[in-house]
């Protein structure tokens, strides 16, 4: 059979549509982060305000999270995820509506919005070990994931040009029926089960929990998840704000200038989920090419973030912030697949589990940066305080970090 005539493997249609709905729960997410700027103008918000919806999104993704991993390990990850997308689109579309009637409503309406994005990542990993032959993790990790950098990038700008041809109200509304036809994709282009070689014992596996939860390597992926999440959230929320406040740059600006840090963060990933792959094969360590990740990700990352206050002009900023957000997108080949070094059957429980315990940036670090802003009246401070976090992260996954399997 030559190359032309080879079938289309099954799992390059699963991960691309993976890709896809981590795609639009990004989008649907970020839309608020330019959105609230109009939004503010129209229904008076003060910066603490602004934060607190910016961060309620965090209640409903944290409260379900775990529950979702264990429904995706239960059902598996096609049922769990399509029900998801459903859901969470509705309440994308339920947004403006819900802030045009109070604040209480619109935080309620991003807390369910939150409960039904709370799968993606959980069902996403049940459906690469599935579906993605062992060798190919890190790339396949890397570049579902890596598409919440891609949602970033086509949010950001479109939100600010929608926001400013046909008011703010009108993303939420285009965004969420993208979900809808995601859903019909998926429910009609992925069958159930499995598409590689199933686990040698086909009954249910009880979740070893309390197993988990003594293991060191489980809680360094959480520590570095949590680390990487501080920096991915403050900057997802709060980048078109800086930007407009600290360079006096319009609203669509603020948009562009956001977005192209993620497309960076983009490229950088899946760069790293091949050189991670390619180092496996080569025969180094799991435990070597996580950490060598994580260094460059919250290492590099946070020495970068250390230097934006010093950065008075837009384009040094700009340029900074690129090259932080590249090196921030190298965990996506360290912690973020390691889950199926040290425990491959259990492997979409320990990201709902480190993946709780990542959300909690969602909520403290996006309003703890607005509630910095509003008494320090810069950045410097978020920034410093972002900066520490990666440094801490990055020390302790050096530690604690394994690729060694523990669980099968």
């Amino acid at each position: 059979m030559t190359a032309r005539s080879r079938p289309w493997p099954a799992y390059y249609t699963v991960v691309l549509l993976l890709c896809a709905a981590v795609f639009i729960s990004y989008i649907d997410r970020t839309n608020i982060s330019v959105g609230a700027i109009a939004m503010q103008a129209q229904l008076g918000w003060n910066e603490t305000q602004k934060g607190l919806v910016l961060s309620s999104f965090f209640v409903g993704y944290l409260a379900m999270m775990v529950a979702s991993s264990a429904l995706a390990s239960r059902y598996g990850g096609k049922v769990v995820l399509g029900v998801a997308v459903l859901w969470w689109s509705l309440f994308t579309a339920l947004t403006p509506p819900a802030a045009l009637c109070s604040l209480p409503v619109l935080v309620a309406a991003r807390i369910a919005l939150g409960l039904g994005e709370s799968a993606v990542f959980p069902a996403s990993i049940n459906m690469i070990g599935r579906w993605v032959p062992p060798e190919l993790h890190s790339r396949a990790v890397a570049l579902f994931a890596s598409s919440l950098y891609l949602g970033s990038v086509v949010a950001l700008p479109a939100t600010g040009w929608l926001v400013k041809a046909y008011g703010w109200p009108l993303p939420f509304y285009v965004f969420g029926a993208l979900g809808l036809v995601w859903a019909l994709l998926w429910f009609s282009g992925v069958r159930g089960g499995y598409g590689i070689a199933p686990p040698a014992a086909q009954a249910q596996v009880p979740i070893p929990w309390r197993r988990l939860l003594t293991l060191p390597p489980v809680w360094a992926i959480v520590v570095a998840h949590f680390c990487a999440n501080w920096t991915l959230y403050v900057l997802l929320a709060w980048l078109p704000s800086y930007f407009k406040s600290s360079f006096g740059v319009s609203l669509v600006n603020a948009g562009m200038l956001s977005a192209a840090p993620w497309l960076a963060a983009f490229l950088t990933a899946n760069a790293a989920g091949h050189v991670a792959d390619h180092l496996l094969k080569a025969g180094r360590s799991a435990g070597f090419v996580r950490k060598l990740m994580q260094t460059l990700g919250l290492g590099l990352g946070g020495i970068l973030l250390l230097q934006l206050p010093a950065a008075h002009a837009v384009g040094p900023a700009f340029a900074l912030m690129c090259c932080a957000t590249a090196a921030l997108a190298c965990c996506l080949a360290g912690f973020a697949p390691n889950c199926f070094d040290i425990a491959p059957r259990h492997a979409d429980v320990i990201w709902g589990i480190s993946n709780s315990f990542a959300t909690l940036p969602g909520i403290v670090g996006v309003f703890v940066t607005g509630w910095l802003v509003d008494r320090t009246g810069s950045y410097a401070a978020p920034f410093y305080l972002t900066a520490g976090v990666s440094l801490f992260g990055a020390v302790i996954y050096q530690v604690f970090g394994s690729g060694r399997r523990h669980l099968d």
